[in-house]
């Protein structure tokens, strides 16, 4: 603890923290913003097309099984970026999310009542707009547990990013191994889960505003 506190009360530590914290906030939060972007049109596509479906869901399962740091390598000579570039991080974790997505964006669509869709279409609601005021709000309950899981993992793999320098919370724990000083790493680690914590309870509060029928049902203000 003494070791700890001693770390803490640095200045430039200190300032060091907050730099690393924000950029953690950015490499983790606009990939989930944008990968969720990119599934829900190919989800709804995916969800109306079985043969889209099909092909969407094997590209996602093969994407999603390509090892993050051989991503992060890979993406510069791609889209010819420099290796340290942050960017890398972004559409390496966009491209993530995204895949995480998209299988959450078709099983929230399939849940939504088929009633309800054929009453939209019976009042003349063309695809489109019965997708984005009807079948969309209702599939938000679903779709939320999905972008709870992603949001997870980006932040997780935020931190493997460290290891090729583009910064971010990862940093703390590959200078407190180089060092072998303990301190940044337990800083590291209660930060990760702080960020966790708060981005899922924000997840969970922008569902319910979104939702708030689903508080009048039991469980639904979880």
């Amino acid at each position: 603890m003494d070791e700890l506190g001693r770390y803490l009360s640095s200045p430039s530590n200190r300032e060091q923290l907050v730099e690393q914290f924000g950029q953690h906030v950015y490499l983790s939060l606009v990939p989930l913003l944008l990968g969720l972007l990119v599934a829900v049109p190919l989800g709804w596509g995916a969800q109306r097309l079985p043969p889209v479906r099909a092909v969407v869901f094997g590209g996602a399962s093969v994407l999603y099984t390509v090892p993050s740091l051989a991503l992060f390598v890979v993406i510069p000579g791609i889209i010819g970026t420099r290796t340290l570039d942050s960017v890398n991080v972004v559409v390496a974790l966009t491209l993530y999310t995204a895949a995480l997505l998209v299988r959450s964006v078709v099983g929230a669509l399939d849940a939504v009542p088929g009633p309800v869709t054929a009453a939209a279409t019976a009042m003349g609601y063309r695809p489109l707009r019965r997708f984005l005021t009807v079948e969309l709000p209702l599939a938000v309950p679903v779709l939320t547990a999905g972008v709870r899981v992603a949001s997870v993992s980006n932040i997780s793999l935020v931190s493997v990013g460290a290891l090729i320098g583009t910064g971010g919370l990862g940093v703390l724990f590959t200078e407190g191994f180089r060092t072998r000083y303990l301190a940044p790493i337990l800083v590291g680690i209660v930060l990760t889960l702080l960020l966790a914590l708060v981005v899922d309870r924000a997840l969970v509060l922008a569902r319910n505003s979104l939702t708030p029928w689903t508080r009048l049902t039991p469980g639904g203000s979880r």
